[in-house]
């Protein structure tokens, strides 16, 4: 491997993606030398030189430099966190000024707003902000329920710390900078062993109800065009009328987009509860496709159409053609949720002064109409279920033990990275009728896999047959997540019980 071939291969796969001009070719090459720790090129034709490459060559040529800067003891570390932190270097060598991309984002968006986040979207992908080559390694399928199709996804997109980064980690005094993964400072940001780096991130600035926000992309992306918009001010996420404004006025600049929140509350809201922020994108969940079951009317709000949707967890549309009512209902509803207790429905507003009711709003547009999800949540807790009575129950932890946040709540699941291999594992143990509870890395799945057995002769079945059928169980468990996190079981008890509630509005 040839180091100088590799950096020209990197600096033509920046000109073919269109992260910069033919013009500043040179200056680029040298910003690579330069990290690179190299005074030059050996042979003169390497300096203009633009070898024939594919977008999808990038994880090659980028592997072969972080061989070679390894080698030469310029990364600080061998691990997949020192070889991230360098790559991003070499990539934000290519990836123009915040303020550039924010002139042709809204030089696009007013030809349209569908453009403007089309450009945006290639530039994170093409900028490695986003890594294609991992984000492709998902496992994706789709499990039919009484509710429709779920989207199932295993996670192997993030990659995992190895053991000497993460004791580097707590070596390290807590910078407090940025304060957050998703603060505005991690624009640029060269990041550090405990904070990934962020130098070839960008965000467009966007207003919100009047107030400063930011629109970027994760760079995990779980589904097309997953966004987040942030607050740029570092302050708590908070469910309240202003978040159903900035959501609405979202989805009113970008009618292609839907846009959600997690919910304010410890067990139930996302993982990062610090910052106030929201996720969306341009996909069409399976949330958003189930049907009004049950529709009902509000005095005061006669102009607004609502309906209890067909779904695992108790959600309310609402739909209207002026977003300004629909603030005032959704204000409405949340204010009665906040303090609604219903005893026999093991529903309590507050325990102990905690307060327990809470939200996930999400918005679209469909057509002229605005329209809002707004999902029931409650995060008491007893001693039976500690970890929440609506949360995944310790019998469906061996597939999901973690909150149900928003994307969830929508219907696309997002497991762990362990179940690719614990699948395969099971695959191969059922099909030879091998005792579940004495393979180690299995054996969590062992009263799971004595119901499985009960429903099928695995014994019978061909690799792939069985791996079908264990995608097909795992939506099914999926299914049961759902329904452990929704306040109101889909029962006719259940019904009666939120339809209580309705009456209250």
């Amino acid at each position: 491997m040839c180091i100088y071939t590799e950096l020209n291969r990197l600096a033509a796969y920046g000109l073919k993606a269109g992260l910069f001009e033919k013009q500043d070719l040179i200056f680029i090459k040298n910003q690579l030398l330069l990290l690179l720790n190299l005074d030059g090129f050996e042979n003169d034709d390497d300096v203009t030189a633009v070898p024939d490459v594919e977008i999808t060559d990038l994880e090659d040529i980028l592997k072969n430099i972080l061989d070679y800067a390894v080698e030469k003891g310029l990364t600080g570390g061998e691990g997949v966190v020192y070889r991230d932190l360098f790559d991003t270097r070499l990539m934000s060598v290519m990836v123009d000024r915040p303020s550039n991309i924010v002139k042709k984002f809204n030089s696009f968006y007013e030809k349209s707003p569908k453009e403007a986040t089309d450009f945006f979207y290639k530039l994170s992908q093409d900028s490695d902000y986003i890594r294609r080559y991992r984000v492709s390694k998902d496992l994706k399928w789709i499990s039919k329920t009484p509710y429709g199709d779920m989207d199932i996804t295993i996670n192997l997109s993030k990659p995992e710390k190895d053991p000497k980064a993460i004791a580097a980690a707590k070596l390290m005094k807590q910078a407090g900078y940025p304060k957050c993964l998703l603060c505005k400072e991690n624009e640029g940001y060269a990041g550090r062993v405990n904070h990934p780096a962020r130098e070839n991130h960008r965000i467009i600035p966007i207003e919100l109800a009047g107030e400063k926000w930011g629109f970027q992309y994760s760079p995990y992306v779980y589904y097309n065009e997953h966004c987040i918009v942030f607050k740029f001010e570092h302050s708590p996420m908070a469910i309240s009328r202003k978040t159903f404004e900035r959501l609405l006025d979202f989805v009113e600049k970008f009618p292609h987009y839907i846009l959600g929140s997690n919910a304010d509350l410890p067990i139930v809201g996302g993982s990062i509860l610090t910052h106030d922020h929201f996720q969306g994108g341009a996909y069409e969940f399976p949330m958003a496709k189930a049907p009004v079951e049950t529709e009902f009317t509000v005095k005061g709000f006669e102009d607004i159409k609502c309906g209890i949707v067909k779904w695992p967890m108790s959600v309310i549309r609402v739909a209207a053609f002026r977003k300004e009512r629909l603030v005032e209902f959704a204000e409405h509803v949340l204010e009665k949720w906040r303090a609604y207790t219903d005893e026999k429905a093991f529903i309590f507003a507050e325990t102990d002064g905690e307060k327990h009711n809470t939200l996930n709003p999400i918005a679209r547009r469909r057509g002229d109409l605005f329209e809002l999800d707004l999902v029931l949540r409650n995060n008491i807790t007893t001693a039976e279920h500690p970890l929440g009575v609506y949360h995944p129950h310790a019998e469906l932890h061996h597939i999901k033990k973690e909150n149900i946040g928003l994307i969830e709540v929508m219907g696309l699941a997002i497991l762990p990275g362990r179940l690719k291999t614990e699948l395969s594992d099971l695959n191969v143990a059922l099909r030879a009728k091998k005792d579940i509870s004495s393979i180690e890395n299995i054996s969590k799945h062992a009263d799971w896999c004595k119901e499985l057995c009960a429903k099928y002769d695995f014994t019978s079945m061909t690799e792939e047959k069985c791996d079908a059928v264990l995608k097909e169980e795992v939506g099914h468990v999926f299914n049961k997540v759902l329904e452990h996190a929704g306040v109101y079981k889909y029962t006719e008890e259940g019904k009666s019980a939120f339809m209580r509630f309705v009456e209250t509005l």
